[in-house]
């Protein structure tokens, strides 16, 4: 797998749905890389950001804009078996990629794109969205959050694992998307969870966002590559 996009920091990703200034300045912070997925150019720079690349089929990306963006700045993937926002995780390499524009707008988008959090386990990533930032939890995940917090999980295969700090602790259950699933769970203490699978999508609110970048970027134990 090659990489277009390689770097030693947060990378920030913008896809094609919502994805308001306050969202890009907020996932902005510390000026870290921008990276579009193919028609979400015309977004970074209609904010007056120049994307470091522009990957995707280029199905969306308005042939107007293309002079509008550095050389080299475009990174055609013309095959169509896969999203954009896939083609843009498979090609970054980083200890983070904050995703803005794949939540909201189109439900059919945004369950493509948790799909891929699952498909991509070994490219941490989290998406921010109007009212709630989602993940795929690594092997071992440790958050300090305010007590009372809104802490779900869904599962997007069979997974099981064990918590602590969790109002309902899920040592012992197995969770199936057609099965079990851990909707509206809420945090008691500090959370620690571990899951067995790389299939755990957790959902917090968007208040969570800092604990959360913190914690991933701190977090060495990944998941292999698929």
């Amino acid at each position: 797998m090659t990489e277009i996009v390689e770097s030693n920091e947060t990378v920030v990703l913008i896809g094609g749905g919502e994805a308001p200034l306050a969202d890009l300045s907020l996932a902005m912070e510390g000026g870290r890389k921008l990276v579009a997925a193919d028609g979400a150019a015309a977004v970074a720079l209609a904010l007056g950001l120049m994307p470091e690349a522009v990957i995707g089929d280029m199905d969306s990306l308005d042939p107007a804009l293309v002079s509008r963006l550095d050389d080299g700045v475009l990174h055609p993937i013309p095959e169509q078996d896969s999203t954009d926002f896939d083609k843009c995780l498979r090609s970054i390499r980083a200890p983070l990629v904050i995703g803005v524009g794949f939540l909201g707008r189109r439900l059919d988008h945004q369950m493509a794109a948790q799909s891929t959090l699952a498909a991509r386990a070994d490219r941490r990533c989290l998406l921010l969205g109007a009212e709630d930032v989602v993940f795929l939890c690594p092997p071992e995940l440790a958050l300090d959050l305010p007590h009372g917090m809104r802490f779900s999980l869904f599962p997007m295969g069979p997974v099981a694992g064990r918590s602590e700090g969790l109002e309902w602790p899920i040592d012992g259950l197995d969770f199936t998307p057609a099965g079990r699933v851990g909707t509206s769970n809420q945090v008691s203490g500090p959370v620690r969870l571990w899951v067995d699978a790389p299939l755990m999508l957790v959902i917090l609110p968007r208040a969570a966002l800092n604990e959360v970048v913190r914690s991933l970027a701190a977090q060495p134990a990944t998941w292999p590559a698929p």
